[in-house]
């Protein structure tokens, strides 16, 4: 049961991670040079001078990888040693989770998380149920519940029994589908069929339930459990500026091959050019022809000019990434004080990717949200409650209530003046609100003597119930036909008469009970849309109550609506008799019971409204308008249901009031027939009804006309998992829906040779790419993967995946970015992430500052380090026309050694570090800013054509005006010799590099002058030193320079040239700069610089709430179907507890 996140072993970290190495470009060039260099007659400089950088290299990106494994490996190990219980003979022994093979029998206990993929045998509850939460697989946060076969329930209720099993299970091949399972358990003669609701699946945790036993079916990562099969594989990730980078190298090595041809071919008619005119001389030439000479010339200009691609730039790249991360661990604003948890790089080569986001793919569950349901506001009778400052009153009286339950610790509600309306017990419909609240369920409560413990299969009936015992409504117990409460301290028993269950399509439950003065009422709570639909009569009252509604919409809080009635003894033995002739009918039996379910759910009393709030974490909604300011589009996807991720879009605004919303199922209930091509489009938005469930086009349509238009980018599409499924598997949809609107949307928008599916996918994404927010709900992880997957496809776009769970690990693996919310209960996420952030407010630090600076600074250093190399190297091109092309060096080896190592590489190494353009404060006042990370504005083949024509025209600069001076230099003084000359074109091609380093610096720092001081201090201590008398003595050959710098930079003349080479190269640099700072930026970087200077505050600032124009339900409620069945069937009822009054 072993699962495995890293990449490497002892075995394969080096064949493997030298392959991963050499797909860069430059690595495959930098061996081709090395191997030229091994060939005497070619060479031109030693081959060790390349091979040392190019092992540092290797090592250190080798390092990196493997201290990114080791972390990987140890999570590894912390998962696979995980205790749990397994069946070894007659009894269960605790071992590790990495023992468990498939046929083994498993024992969990409550709240344990299941190991492997499971077929429940047994547990403690009543006929065997077992009650999961699946938020770390779906995200949703109701619990489930699983049931194991009757055989298995009433065989195996022993050790003995369980170690004597010899069950066969045939069940499907290992899948992806984490929602359906098939397969059959054959035993003692007999087939039982297995589905879903008797696997409980690995990632899961038991809750409520004290033991359950299971046998394993899928385990681990080899044996592919269900979960596993969803995380996908890791795959190596490189920036946009990575691909560039590859595709650079190889147009700089086409232009250095062309060049060395251009040179070679040249050499080669010089050759017979020289031997005709200087005959006396053709002995140097007589054991090789001119085109043989062109040829070893050709390969020694190659190997000449391969440092134009500077190894020594991509060592430094590697240590700013990696300096760039520790700036992100080290930043105190993304440290989450609460739980001791910094920001953390877990990957250290993505930081410049971080400004070129474009899409956020988010989870819901524990991402946005904190899984906390509270009790906010309600509205009784039209009066609303739920005013700020309850607080300070529940501090003083909360624990001296008088319903309180012995030992229970003080209890919040949710506005004074409903605790003194319920204790004054003056109101009827008070009281009969608080009494559906404590009655309308299917809680399950444990008295544990000095408390009671609610067992909620949602969180939404959890808070409700509690909210009810904090008002003094106590929930105590229920049997299979009783529930038990206490009102304001007394004791009162009601009998349960029938249960009318919830599901998606009734948005509703009830319950019909009987009073203990023999009265019958029914309990009913819901969506607005289906209660205000069957009230008895509307008036003052609940039309207070809607304007209510519509005010805890505006503020993003769940709603229900909870209403009653009595019913007749006469009516309920009609209806009765009917339920139980319907509940056992063999067809159409759910159709009849929802019929009856309609027919007594009628003519109500509406009592009020309740709203709950899902907590967002800290900051959520101002993270997505500053993100959304900054062109970055936010999609969730969630396994939870769309009224709840619907509601959090509205929470976390990133839907609005003013936006149009575009649903599947609306769509669908509009076919339009493919000749409409113009009308299309507007049909599809004018369908939506803006969740108010009817799905009734006419309706949709006027309301569509009462309000004013939304422009084109306030438009937001929310679709589930099973339409996703349809519109990507090839033409389904095409074939089911003659009228879709994808047929039209696809007709010429891709090449004939594209398959339908391949349309429709294209199809889909340009639709929800044209929205401003995306939401897909029951979605799978797989199907996250795959929604992120094809935006890259078709969008070529930069996208981030956010999670928390391991439902998000194959979502963070395929995006360009992956971010893991640490500190909650999975580790999967952070695991296979990143970086990793305990807050998805730490997004906007991460993106906006880090990862612009980090896009900034890196592409600044690529720029510079290109042109400081193609403004000091290309000199040796132009002196080739002046040594008659025989590839021989203009400058000292020292100094081509030096040159990107020592006196150039400060300068740029400080850019990369430290520039800053904005503040940090600035960048998140100015999200605008981002968008230039977006566009590829710093960086891309335009800015290095023009880097690459900046550079030649310094070379030919400082080349030209040296040669010019030193040919008119005459006098027994003058200086003339050609290590002086060179030593002269080094200095003045050095200091105009400087320069322009200088011009073009925003933030200076201490340390960025003194790397500038360093620059110019190493070169005069390198070149007396290597150009020494005493080291020529030494070494001859290797220090061929005697005095050169000494006899050049002593000469006034000489100083002049280079002072005349400096200003000839920076007056452009400064008349570009005056011309952008007198005319205004011509990009939108500098535009957007100059909006920030005018204006000091903060453009960002959430919006005040805009007046719908058409309704809309904020109803959501976390349940699963069926929890009333077993309670009525005695099926999740322990033995009843009793409770003095």
């Amino acid at each position: 049961n072993a699962i495995r996140t890293a990449k490497y072993n002892l075995l394969t970290f080096l064949p493997l991670n030298l392959y991963e190495q050499f797909h860069r470009m430059a690595n495959v060039y930098f061996v081709f040079v090395i191997l030229l260099q091994t060939f005497p007659e070619i060479s031109t400089l030693p081959w060790y001078t390349l091979l040392f950088p190019l092992s540092c290299l290797l090592i250190i990106r080798g390092l990196r990888d493997l201290i990114d494994d080791i972390g990987r490996h140890q999570s590894d190990r912390s998962i696979n040693s995980r205790p749990c219980e397994i069946l070894a003979g007659r009894s269960f022994r605790w071992q590790k989770w990495h023992d468990i093979c498939v046929g083994d029998i498993v024992r969990l206990r409550k709240d344990s998380v299941v190991p492997a993929d499971l077929l429940l045998l047994c547990s403690s509850e009543p006929s065997s149920l077992c009650y999961v939460e699946t938020a770390d697989i779906d995200g949703e946060t109701n619990l489930k519940f699983r049931q194991a076969l009757l055989v298995t329930h009433q065989e195996l209720g022993s050790e003995e029994s369980m170690a004597a099993f010899d069950g066969r299970v045939t069940c499907e091949e290992p899948n992806s589908r984490m929602h359906t399972f098939t397969g059959t358990l054959r035993w003692r003669g007999r087939t039982h069929a297995l589905d879903g609701d008797r696997i409980l699946l690995r990632g899961c945790r038991v809750r409520n339930t004290a033991l359950c036993y299971g046998l394993v079916l899928y385990a681990g990562e080899w044996f592919d459990s269900k979960i596993m099969r969803n995380c996908g594989k890791i795959k190596r990730k490189k920036t946009k500026l990575d691909h560039m980078m590859d595709r650079l190298v190889i147009v700089i090595f086409l232009l250095l091959l062309v060049t060395s041809l251009g040179l070679a071919v040249a050499s080669g008619f010089w050759a017979r050019t020289f031997q005709e005119k200087h005959s006396y001389l053709a002995a140097l030439y007589k054991n090789t022809t001119p085109a043989q000479q062109a040829f070893l010339n050709f390969w020694g200009f190659t190997i000449l000019l391969s440092i134009i691609i500077p190894m020594s730039m991509y060592i430094t790249l590697e240590f700013i990434y990696l300096v760039n991360s520790c700036f992100i661990n080290w930043d105190l604003e993304m440290y989450y004080g609460a739980k001791d948890i910094p920001a953390e790089a877990r990957s250290t080569s993505l930081n410049d990717q971080l400004g070129q986001i474009e899409y956020i793919f988010s989870d819901k569950t524990g991402t946005l949200t904190q899984n906390i349901m509270s009790f906010k506001k309600c509205c009784v009778n039209g009066t609303i409650y739920g005013n700020p400052g309850w607080e300070t009153f529940v501090g003083a009286q909360g624990s001296g209530l008088s319903w309180q339950h012995a030992g229970e610790q003080k209890l919040d509600v949710c506005d004074v003046t409903l605790l003194e309306a319920a204790q004054r017990d003056n109101d009827p419909v008070l009281r009969e609100f608080l009494r559906l609240l404590a009655l309308c369920h299917t809680v399950m409560v444990e008295d544990r003597g000095d408390q009671l413990v609610y067992q909620a299969a949602s969180p939404d009936e959890e808070a409700l119930v509690l909210a009810a015992r904090n008002l003094g409504y106590v929930f105590l117990s229920r049997t299979q036909d009783t529930i038990t409460i206490r009102e304001l301290g007394r004791t009162r028993t009601y009998e349960v008469l029938a249960m009318l269950d919830f599901n998606s399509d009734r948005k509703r439950m009830s319950v019909l009970v009987r009073d203990p003065q023999g009265t019958i009422r029914l309990y009913t709570k819901g969506a607005d849309t289906v209660i205000l639909d069957r009230l008895r009569r509307r008036g003052p009252n609940e039309t207070l109550t809607e304007r209510a509604l519509d005010r805890f919409a505006e503020e993003t809080l769940r709603t229900l609506c909870v209403a009653s009635r009595e019913v007749s003894e006469a009516e309920f033995r009609a209806w009765s008799r009917r339920h139980r002739e319907a509940a056992v009918l063999l067809q159409d039996r759910v159709r009849e019971l929802d019929r009856l379910y309609e027919e007594m759910e009628q003519n109500l009393q509406l009592l009020g409204a309740t709203a709950i709030e899902d907590k967002l974490q800290d900051g959520v909604p101002e993270t997505i308008q500053l993100l959304k300011l900054g062109n970055i589009k936010v999609w969730v996807l969630t396994g939870d249901k769309q009224e709840t991720a619907v509601n959090i879009g509205y929470a976390c605004r990133l839907l609005t009031d003013d936006m149009e919303i575009l649903e599947e199922k609306e769509v669908s209930s509009c076919p339009i027939p493919p000749s409409c091509h113009s009308e299309i489009l507007q049909a599809y938005w004018e369908s939506n009804n803006n969740l108010s469930g009817s799905g009734d086009a006419p309706c949709s349509r006027r309301l569509s006309q009462q309000r004013p238009e939304a422009p084109c980018h306030q438009r937001a599409i929310i679709i589930s998992g099973d339409f996703l499924d349809k519109i990507l598997h090839t033409g389904e949809v095409l074939k089911e829906k003659k009228g879709w609107p994808w047929r039209w949307l696809c007709c010429g928008r891709a090449e004939a040779s594209q398959g339908q599916g391949g349309l429709v996918e294209k199809a889909f994404v340009d639709l929800a790419t044209s929205c401003q927010a995306v939401i897909c709900c029951r979605v799978t992880p797989r199907q996250k993967a795959l929604m992120v997957q094809l935006v890259k496809k078709h969008k070529k776009a930069v996208t981030l995946a956010i999670g928390d769970g391991a439902n998000d690990v194959n979502m963070i693996k395929t995006a360009d970015i992956g971010v893991g919310i640490s500190g909650l209960e999975g580790l999967q996420a952070v695991q296979c992430s990143d970086y990793a952030l305990a807050q998805f407010s730490f997004l906007q630090r991460l993106l906006l500052v880090h990862g612009r600076w980090n896009y900034l600074r890196i592409c600044k250093f690529l720029r510079y380090f290109f042109y400081k190399t193609f403004a000091g190297l290309l000199a040796q091109v132009w002196f080739a026309f002046h040594s008659g092309f025989t590839a021989q060096p203009l400058y000292e080896g020292w100094f081509l050694a030096l040159y990107n190592i020592f006196y150039t590489a400060y300068p740029v190494l400080s850019v990369g570090l430290l520039e800053q353009d904005v503040s940090a404060k600035k960048s998140l006042e100015f999200p605008e800013l981002y968008v230039v990370g977006q566009q590829d504005e710093l960086f891309n083949y335009r800015v290095f054509g023009v880097t690459l024509l900046h550079g030649v025209g310094t070379s030919l600069i400082s080349f030209y005006v040296t040669l010019w001076a030193f040919e008119d230099h005459v006098g027994t003084k003058a200086v003339g010799d050609y290590e002086s000359f060179s030593v002269t074109v080094a200095l003045s091609a050095l200091l105009s590099v400087l320069v322009e380093i200088v011009l073009d610096t925003k933030y200076w720092t201490v340390l960025s002058f003194l790397m500038v001081t360093a620059s110019l201090l190493l070169f005069c201590l390198f070149s007396f030193l290597t150009q020494s008398v005493n080291a020529f003595r030494i070494a001859p050959a290797i220090f061929r320079f005697p005095d050169a710098s000494w006899n050049a930079l002593t000469d006034p003349y000489v100083l002049l040239v280079v002072l005349l080479s400096l200003v000839v190269n920076t007056l452009p640099s400064l008349t570009v700069h005056a011309f952008r700072a007198i005319l205004g930026g011509a990009t939108t970087q500098q535009k957007i610089h100059l909006k920030a200077r005018r204006d000091p505050e903060p453009s960002v600032e959430l919006r005040s709430h805009v007046p719908r124009g058409s309704f809309r339900s904020s109803y959501a409620f976390s349940h699963q179907e069926g929890y009333a069945g077993l309670i009525t069937r005695g099926d999740s009822l322990r033995a009843r507890a009793t409770h003095g009054s």
